[in-house]
């Protein structure tokens, strides 16, 4: 690709405009991630609207700033009131909360900081190094293959889907639905759209997005007048100053804790759908099993502190790869920008960082810049959160509502799509109380498109379905999809049903296929390991007996987080 991108990338990120918009995205970011309740995904939505007007590398810029800023923002809410700012920072109140009651919020907020810091640095280098081998390996997709990914993508739904699978698939059905609404861009033809011109054109992403989100998500929040009326934090909170040099000393004896931590974020933010929330218990949980001092975490540990900011970060970072080396979002953050490389009239795909590389190229500097600007804003943004937390709730609530109508009508000019914003701000806060989830709906709407394109594409190529199994990419993915789609099942049986034992070697078997019909040296001998592994997993079950596992590990690990 050369240096010209590379230099091209530098020149836009560094611009004076472009750092302003980084500042107020980290700032917008820290402030919304340490509200309880304001998710991190809904700060990264309601920004998307203003970003409409700008080039692809700001707006990206400033939403990475928003991402980056949110997992860092949790913290805040986390140790001062007990309460998680976001999901991502559930585990950072088991020792950060405690040791903010034994009289040390500074180091406590100084060790979160820093600890993101460098688990949000090594992601990003991670994130540098691994991409573009990923995203070689997307140069020989074509339209089976990427149909195929999309496919493997939308079994996420069952991982988003919580305790319920059923809904969950519902939701996530229900979302492919709203994106075959409208005009087919293949053929041109209308669907249902029930003879109204206005729905002929289909519902925009953006709309829907926030809708579902953030007006559903305000709804929530204000429902209960008692709760409407009652500020989030009480008058009485003080303000408090960050220990960054103690907090740097103290991160820097548990450099393994930290480089433990933020791998495990950047291999969690990998996996589609897993994401922080995820990564910081399971950190958290492994610092816990290799501490020398495990009866300290809960009272106020470093070490539990430390582990579960340095994964959250570090989670952004494995996101990041999916999408830019795969197309595909890894969370739902992603997934909004995705919609916003949509907006810019760039097509997410394995081919991204081949064919946009100075975008590309940007994306990585933002990601390593966003994590200076964090730490600087960091002790200018304690001092807002503790402003803006002692507001009522309904006053915050219709400050972002008129903000978000605003920004959604700012996207096309057209009352429709704060129409749209309104209807399915309605259908998520009734889907929500119904115990439905919304992220799979989400999903759906972002990668209903892409699969619709690309199975058009494929089939009028080559009417010869049987290219979705003879093609080794194709039928890699379909594989991993009915895999991923039965894990569920295999995650709730095992123990108690011997059909679990035969899950993984079957899983190895199936795989090496396609690894071995791709042809070469490596791919090929990837493919026979598998099968070694896979029987001597099988030989493994056989001495044993076909005995079920102990699931009694497993059980105290998750009864310790």
């Amino acid at each position: 690709m050369g240096f010209e991108p590379l230099i091209g990338a530098f020149g836009e990120v560094f611009s004076p405009y472009n750092l302003g918009l980084m500042f107020l995205g980290v700032t917008a970011g820290l402030i919304a991630g340490s509200i309880p309740g304001f998710t991190i995904a809904m700060a990264v939505v309601l920004t998307l609207p203003f970003t409409f007007g700008l080039s692809a590398v700001e707006g990206l810029s400033t939403m990475i700033g928003v991402f980056v800023g949110g997992l860092s923002g949790g913290l805040m809410a986390g140790m001062l009131t007990g309460i998680p700012g976001t999901p991502s920072s559930v585990a950072t109140v088991f020792d950060g909360f405690p040791l903010v009651r034994r009289g040390k919020p500074g180091l406590a907020l100084g060790l979160g900081v820093w600890s993101s810091f460098f688990g949000g640095i090594i992601s990003a280098v991670v994130l540098v190094m691994l991409a573009p081998q990923l995203a070689r390996i997307g140069l020989e997709f074509g339209p089976w293959d990427f149909f195929a990914l999309v496919v493997f993508a939308l079994t996420i739904t069952a991982s988003l889907s919580g305790e319920n699978l059923t809904k969950g698939i519902i939701a996530g059905l229900l979302g492919l639905l709203i994106a075959t609404i409208g005009e087919d861009e293949v053929n041109g033809v209308a669907r249902f759209d029930f003879g109204f011109d206005a729905i002929e054109q289909g519902f925009g992403f953006l709309p829907v997005l926030v809708g579902l989100f953030a007006f559903s998500q305000l709804l929530s929040d204000v429902q209960d007048r008692e709760q409407a009326r009652r500020p989030l934090m009480e008058s009485s909170a003080r303000a408090v100053r960050v220990e960054h040099l103690a907090a740097i000393k103290i991160v820097a004896k548990n450099a393994v804790n930290l480089f433990r931590s933020a791998f495990i974020g950047v291999f969690t933010g990998i996996l589609p759908a897993a994401g922080g929330s995820i990564s910081n218990i399971l950190a958290y949980d492994q610092a816990k099993k290799a501490s020398k001092n495990p009866e300290a975490f809960g009272k106020g540990s470093p070490e539990g502190i430390v582990a579960p900011e340095a994964s959250n970060n570090a989670t952004a970072g494995g996101a990041l790869i999916t999408m830019m080396a795969l197309g595909i979002p890894g969370d739902v953050v992603t997934a909004v920008m995705l919609g916003a490389l949509l907006i810019h009239n760039v097509q997410p795909s394995p081919t991204f960082i081949a064919d946009n590389a100075q975008l590309a190229y940007g994306i990585f500097v933002a990601f390593f810049l966003a994590h200076f600007i964090m730490v600087f804003m960091q002790a200018f943004c304690l001092r807002a959160f503790l402003m803006i937390v002692r507001m009522p709730m309904y006053f915050l609530a219709s400050v972002i509502l008129l903000y978000t109508a605003i920004g959604v009508f700012a996207l096309n000019n057209v009352t429709y799509d704060i129409w749209t914003l309104f209807v399915f701000g309605i259908v998520g806060y009734i889907l929500k109380n119904l115990g439905f989830p919304l992220a799979p709906i989400i999903l759906g709407v972002v990668l209903g498109h892409i699969a619709e394109l690309n199975l058009s594409r494929a089939v009028g190529t080559n009417d010869d379905l049987t290219l979705f199994i003879t093609r080794p990419w194709s039928l890699f993915f379909l594989i991993v999809a009915l895999f991923s789609a039965a894990f569920p099942w295999y995650q709730r049986n095992i123990g108690k049903m011997r059909w679990t034992l035969f899950y993984i070697p079957a899983a190895s078997l199936a795989l090496s296929v396609p690894l071995i019909m791709m042809g070469g040296i490596v791919r090929p001998g990837i493919g026979v390991l598998l099968i070694v592994y896979a029987l001597y997993k099988l030989y493994q079950h056989h001495k044993a007996g076909w005995a079920l596992p102990r699931k009694g590990g497993d059980e105290n690990a998750a009864e310790t987080v």
